[in-house]
């Protein structure tokens, strides 16, 4: 359910009865970064790990210099500077590229470091192939087995034009009818939502549920309340009492399917909140200049000779 003004009320709603109804629930994960050390202290990057069932998020607070590296990257993966200012090297095999503040790039499987070059946040995303991170999380415990509801991982289809290190500014300005501002790659799909300023209109919440795929939410400033709803079913030891978590920043709340819910920005200042999605969404994917970076993947069943042809 979606407010008239919300861009996503004009998805398409999925066929009634496509899908047999979940009976079997996995609660939300929420990673407080404030509240605890990190799990890596270390040639200047301090890092937290927190995961979902497909991904894997790495928080760290690092200085000029520090380098973030990667020996044997399975799969490709995101490199997020959310803050304007200094930006980093990223290299990759024989590929280096400096990248500016504020800016998302997609690094590919193989040997790859990120050097910021001043003191910067940077997130990165991972998939859970990356076994070394996934046993660093902070929740690994919950994913011992996998959480209902959630189909095995398929990647996407790689870049159009081979591996590489590909990079893109945040600063782009909203347009209406467009759904905040989207990249994807191979394996995520990243929604940089717009910063706001002050607490969310409670009158324009905007619950809903996902059939089959969790959705991270990632605070990069403020305080967000998630608000979560489950099903009721037959079996009244299934049924789960609402949550109502407040989160403040840096943190992630993993949402699970098929639970019912919205986040509401609640700081009297700034309030950022990045979703991200693991793999990619289908239906943000097929809805036309929403996904920024679109002509550089192709969606699952398109080719690479199909997209260029079009």
């Amino acid at each position: 359910m979606y407010h008239s003004t919300d861009p996503r009320a004009a998805l398409a709603a999925a066929p009634v009865g496509t899908k047999a109804a979940a009976t079997h629930f996995a609660g939300a994960e929420y990673a407080k970064f404030y509240e605890t050390p990190p799990a890596e202290d270390q040639d200047g990057a301090r890092t937290w790990y927190a995961r979902g069932q497909n991904f894997i998020i790495a928080y760290s607070d690092a200085d000029e210099g520090a380098t973030l590296s990667r020996a044997n990257q399975p799969d490709e993966y995101v490199v997020l500077l959310p803050d304007p200012g200094a930006g980093a090297e990223i290299v990759w095999g024989s590929e280096r590229k400096v990248v500016s503040g504020h800016s998302i790039s997609f690094v590919p499987a193989g040997v790859s470091s990120v050097t910021l070059l001043g003191a910067a946040k940077v997130v990165r995303m991972m998939t859970t192939r990356s076994e070394d991170l996934a046993r660093r999380c902070s929740n690994a415990a919950s994913y011992a087995k996998p959480h209902p509801n959630l189909p095995p991982f398929e990647r996407w289809p790689e870049a159009s034009d081979g591996a590489k290190i590909r990079t893109y500014s945040l600063d782009v300005a909203a347009t209406p009818g467009r759904f905040g501002r989207i990249f994807r790659c191979s394996t995520f799909m990243v929604n940089f939502l717009e910063p706001k300023n002050g607490p969310r209109d409670p009158s324009k919440m905007s619950p809903h549920h996902h059939d089959d795929f969790e959705q991270c939410s990632l605070a990069l400033a403020g305080t967000f309340i998630h608000h979560l709803r489950w099903p009721w079913t037959t079996d009244m030891a299934q049924w789960r009492n609402d949550d109502h978590e407040s989160c403040g920043s840096p943190s992630i709340a993993v949402i699970p399917p098929p639970s019912i819910h919205t986040s509401q920005a609640v700081d009297p200042k700034l309030n950022i909140l990045v979703d991200i999605f693991c793999p990619p969404r289908l239906d943000f994917s097929a809805k036309p200049g929403w996904v920024l970076n679109e002509e550089d993947y192709p969606m699952p069943g398109q080719s690479s000779a199909s997209k260029s042809a079009a």
